[in-house]
């Protein structure tokens, strides 16, 4: 489910980016699109513009050529020209008058314009009239004068100056649309290098989710493929639970039955010692003989108090026991604290509790870790069990021989730890190496004090934290208690959830 929703997500992510980048080429695409054609109209606008400048300039030039060409040749085919651009010059007049009307930076020169193009036609059909009349002098005194000439040359001031307006912005609006083109190309670019790393992102995760599948369905195969196999684990480990409650419950009628049936046998013996007393101190009327008053004191100073003692001894057994089984009992119905442990400092604490104790006769403890020293697990149970496994290998070493203390950490296949805790004290008879684990059973020698649930603890425990303990042991070397625990803890309690 997490990885159907990552890859939900990230596709989603993926499909709005895309969306994103293609509405901002497209909205940008057009944009300059816009622009390039407002450019484009306001292009042929200032050709048009152009166009009649030209025009109007280039028919005065006429004029004046054609009129000149008469006043000096006095052939009348020389105002041809001047003919047509007097004919032309109405219309080209108005068509400049249309174009730049509308533009306020040309409209402030057409009067003065209008007035100098107006007086200069007038000094051209005066020098063209004188030479038809044969007034040539005056025609030629006419030509002569500045007046003319000052006339034109503002014309074409006037009209130069709008041309070249007219030339700068018309390249300023190609050095524009240039500049669009450039940009258009290098988002268009830019677009297509964003949807590939899009499309190459979206392939990735795609990629990444059918591989996940992939996993998920091997492991679901594998998962299948084991099942009959966890199946006869479980089955097993259900019949070694009820092989071990069957074994317990005989060890522990057994055991408490022998403290019981020493009281029964004791209170018969007090039973009789009592009557002894009795018949001494009920004869009222007669006096005991003397095997009564014998019996009687005998029973008051050794019976008794030796049946007394037995019971007493019996009874403390008896409540050891007792005690012993509620220990187990409450130890298994706690409740686990999983949490992070550095498992290395937990161990070097408890072997730090009997250092003076090897320190005594020159023993040493030695922690041996890889690189998995961190779980998740309840450290009450562990400080218990390693306690018990050090307090049992100093109270058990070999005489005269310093003992040594190595445990060594190291991974035990997928997500568990093993832990091995090595001594070599007394060791272990291979008869007994099962033995040990039983409740209220001791091997070997029995010089120590102990009621035998050390060991029991000790597995009862670990396995409360879905690990085993196992033991191997030559006697006179020494024992190796071999620890398999899980690495994360809430890991167990999940698959037994399930």
């Amino acid at each position: 489910m997490t990885s159907t929703a990552a890859f939900l997500r990230s596709s989603l992510l993926m499909l709005g980016l895309g969306i994103l980048l293609l509405i901002g080429i497209v909205s940008y695409s057009l944009w300059l699109v816009q622009v390039n054609r407002e450019y484009s109209d306001e292009t042929a606008s200032l050709r048009g513009v152009r166009s009649a400048i030209v025009g109007l300039l280039a028919t005065s030039q006429d004029a004046e050529t054609g009129q000149r060409g008469y006043l000096l040749s006095k052939d009348a085919s020389y105002l041809e020209p001047y003919d047509k651009a007097v004919a032309q010059l109405p219309a080209r007049w108005k068509a400049l008058q249309d174009t730049l009307g509308p533009r306020p930076d040309y409209a402030v020169t057409l009067d003065e314009l209008k007035l100098a193009i107006d007086g200069k036609m007038t000094e051209l059909s005066r020098g063209v009239d004188l030479t038809r009349q044969g007034r040539y002098d005056e025609a030629l005194t006419l030509l002569s004068t500045d007046a003319g000439l000052r006339l034109m040359d503002r014309i074409r001031e006037i009209l130069g100056g709008n041309l070249e307006r007219t030339d700068d912005r018309l390249s300023e609006i190609v050095d524009k649309q240039l500049s669009a083109a450039d940009s258009l190309q290098w988002v268009t670019i830019g677009g297509a290098i964003a949807i590939l790393v899009v499309v190459g992102g979206a392939i990735l995760v795609i990629f990444q989710h059918v591989r996940d599948l992939s996993r998920t369905r091997e492991e679901v195969i594998a998962l299948n493929a084991g099942l009959e196999e966890r199946v006869n684990e479980r089955t097993e480990d259900l019949i070694r639970a009820n092989q071990e409650i069957q074994r317990f419950a005989y060890i522990v009628t057994h055991d408490l039955r022998a403290p019981l049936v020493n009281i029964m046998g004791f209170l018969s013996e007090l039973d009789t010692s009592i009557k002894a007393v009795s018949t001494y101190v009920m004869s009222d009327e007669r006096t005991p003989t003397e095997d009564e008053i014998r019996e009687a004191r005998l029973a008051v100073s050794e019976d008794l108090p030796e049946a007394m003692g037995f019971i007493r001894s019996s009874t403390k057994k008896m409540d050891a026991l007792i005690n012993a089984i509620l220990k187990i009992s409450r130890d298994g119905r706690r409740k686990l604290q999983p949490e992070r442990i550095d498992l290395k400092s937990l161990i070097e604490a408890n072997a730090a509790t009997v250092h003076h104790q090897l320190a005594e006769q020159g023993g040493e403890a030695k922690i041996a870790a890889g690189y998995i020293t961190s779980i998740v697990s309840d450290r009450f149970s562990l400080e218990q069990i390693f306690g018990n496994l050090f307090d049992n290998a100093v109270k058990y070493q070999m005489p005269g021989r310093p003992l040594k203390l190595n445990v060594d950490i190291r991974p035990d296949g997928p997500r568990r730890i093993r832990i091995d805790v090595r001594d070599n004290g007394r060791g272990i008879g291979q008869q007994d190496l099962e033995r040990v684990f039983e409740l209220f059973r001791r091997a070997g020698e029995q010089d120590q004090q102990g009621e035998g649930i050390g060991l029991a603890h000790v597995r009862s425990l670990i396995r409360n934290l879905g690990g085993d303990v196992t033991v191997e042991s030559e006697l006179g070397k020494g024992s190796t208690f071999v620890l398999s625990l899980p690495t994360d803890l809430t890991r167990v309690f999940r698959s037994t959830d399930q």
